[in-house]
């Protein structure tokens, strides 16, 4: 079992940069391109650290920020690599990434935003959604991360047709994405249960966050849904996500909290060959101390 952190840090000397369109918009394109390039070059060099730090922490998977080149699919003020003064340094930085994660088993993901929904309706909510996963499959690429996670999206009032439309848009994909592709369980509109025949139907890798299944149940306890949503990895490593609720049980459940409550981490999982990305506000160090808590018992 490898234990996986998500994008950001808190106590480590790690930060990632962002802008904004309208900001970009503003400057003439040499000098937008000029601040997108240092930016770029900033978050590939913080990706790089973020990578060894995980290893020197002995955190085995990291979730990269989807913004990690900012405004990049943005219809007007976007851009390709190649159009960044510093493309080939941004580029030197990533590959050292990749060869860095490769060398320490330190496993990469990506999770693509909410408004990412491939069960929309509407066509240009598909089409941009699509650029989005074309975007996160470069990056994928450049760095070696072999998983871009997505949620079912809305349900829009008949669950069977929104996930027939996501089947639908699954099957066109580019290869490059749709080998990365996963979809996990949601704590309001997608249980294991929904997701779960289309995933058996597709070849797609089907992510159990048991949160979201403690907020949303179906059924199925907790192993058995581990289980079932293993299934669909086919060999592959399976992720899961865990998540302890900031409120408590009693309260509000769906926030989450700094840390994982031991009490909510699953027994039937102790044992098993899976990544669980930890879902907690306090980053590197919620992971090392539910790391160190199940220590011996993984």
């Amino acid at each position: 079992m490898r234990f996986g952190l998500c994008c950001l840090f808190l106590a480590e000397r790690i930060s990632f940069r962002t802008t904004t369109a309208k900001v970009l918009s503003a400057m003439e394109r040499k000098n937008a391109l000029d601040k997108v390039s240092d930016i770029c070059l900033h978050n590939a060099d913080n990706l790089l650290l973020a990578v060894q730090t995980a290893q020197r922490l002995g955190i085995g998977a990291f979730r990269i920020m989807s913004p990690l080149f900012p405004r990049m699919t943005h219809p007007e003020v976007g851009y390709r690599l190649e159009d960044l003064p510093q493309a080939e340094t941004i580029s030197a930085r990533l590959s050292a990434t990749r060869a860095f994660s490769e060398e320490h088993d330190i496993r990469l993901s990506f999770h693509p935003d909410q408004f990412v929904v491939l069960s929309s309706p509407h066509a240009h909510v598909v089409e941009n959604s699509v650029r989005e996963l074309e975007y996160h499959a470069f990056l994928a690429e450049l760095v070696g991360a072999d998983v871009i996670n997505i949620h079912g999206g809305g349900t829009y009032g008949d669950k069977p047709a929104a996930l027939a439309r996501f089947a639908e848009v699954f099957k066109r994909l580019p290869e490059n994405v749709a080998t990365r592709l996963s979809v996990e369980n949601d704590d309001a509109s997608y249980t294991v249960t929904d997701l779960l025949p289309m995933c058996m139907e597709l070849g797609l890798p089907l992510i159990h966050d048991v949160h979201h299944h403690r907020c949303n149940p179906d059924g199925l306890d907790e192993c058995e849904a581990t289980d079932l949503a293993a299934a669909t990895w086919r060999g592959r490593e399976p992720y899961v996500h865990i998540s302890s609720p900031r409120e408590g049980w009693q309260g509000n459940p769906k926030p989450h909290s700094d840390y994982i409550d031991e009490a909510d981490f699953p027994r039937c999982w102790l044992g098993r060959t899976m990544t669980v990305d930890v879902e907690a506000k306090a980053k590197e160090l919620a992971v090392v101390r539910i790391m160190q808590a199940m220590n011996g018992r993984i």
